[in-house]
């Protein structure tokens, strides 16, 4: 992710309402892709441009049930938010919140414990390797923060996360999870989708316990510059995985 390609605000924050779907269908489409956990993770979008405004999931709503009218509309810049009848999960407050303040460039804003990039998350080195077209994707795109220290709901939590995201797109959490970032809903999605696919390749190949056949840095590069040219895909996606979604 660099600044500049991510500075103007996704075309779907033109439409609102457009957003709010995109991103109630993100939550519903990881359910069925076995990634939702109980009634818990975050999804976020920002509405304004400096990432102060952003509509973020409400407190303990199954993934499943999520509809673009349910998504709560905030400002980080709101200490009372906590204290309201509506108040969302702290740990999402604290984190999504200083997210999108710090990093007003990250439009979306996914985390979720999806199975294989938890597990990786959870390897005493959890570097992602490059050994495959998935795993080069996301050469140079990851960033790591492996100080671990329990659920998430300081502020000091969320800054530190912003530090660690620096400017990637992909931040692994050690004993934790994952958080992508992206332009769009569907970048967004797409990464997360084939981040957990490159994240069970290297979990399989480990499982293995044969040596790894690790791409040079030149060919991982050339691999990660080479998935440019099929950002389309994202959109496209996302679009088939939404026409599949039962109505709510």
């Amino acid at each position: 992710m660099s600044t500049a390609s991510l500075h103007s605000l996704p075309e779907t924050a033109t439409d609102p309402a457009a957003l709010r779907r995109d991103l109630a269908a993100a939550f519903r489409i990881c359910h069925q892709m076995g990634w939702s956990e109980s009634v818990g993770n975050h999804f976020s979008a920002a509405v304004s441009e400096d990432g102060v405004r952003f509509l973020l999931n409400p407190r303990w709503q199954h993934f499943a049930t999520i509809r673009s009218e349910d998504l709560l509309l905030l400002d980080s810049g709101d200490e009372t938010v906590l204290d309201g009848p509506d108040a969302p999960d702290a740990s999402a407050w604290c984190v999504h919140g200083t997210l999108h303040r710090k990093k007003p460039e990250a439009k979306v804003i996914l985390h979720c414990h999806s199975p294989y990039a938890t597990a990786l998350s959870c390897l005493a080195d959890p570097t992602v390797v490059p050994i495959d077209n998935n795993t080069a994707r996301f050469y140079g795109r990851t960033a790591y923060d492996l100080d671990f220290g329990g659920i998430a709901d300081a502020e000091e939590e969320g800054e530190r996360l912003a530090d660690s995201l620096g400017d990637k797109s992909v931040l692994v959490m050690g004993n934790h999870g994952v958080t992508v970032v992206g332009e769009t809903v569907a970048d967004a999605y797409e990464d997360l989708y084939f981040f957990e696919k490159a994240a069970q390749t290297l979990i399989l190949a480990r499982s293995s316990g044969e040596k790894l056949s690790v791409l040079s840095d030149a060919v991982a590069q050339n691999t990660a510059d080479g998935w440019r040219a099929y950002r389309g895909m994202a959109a496209r996606h996302f679009d088939f995985l939404k026409s599949q979604l039962p109505k709510l």
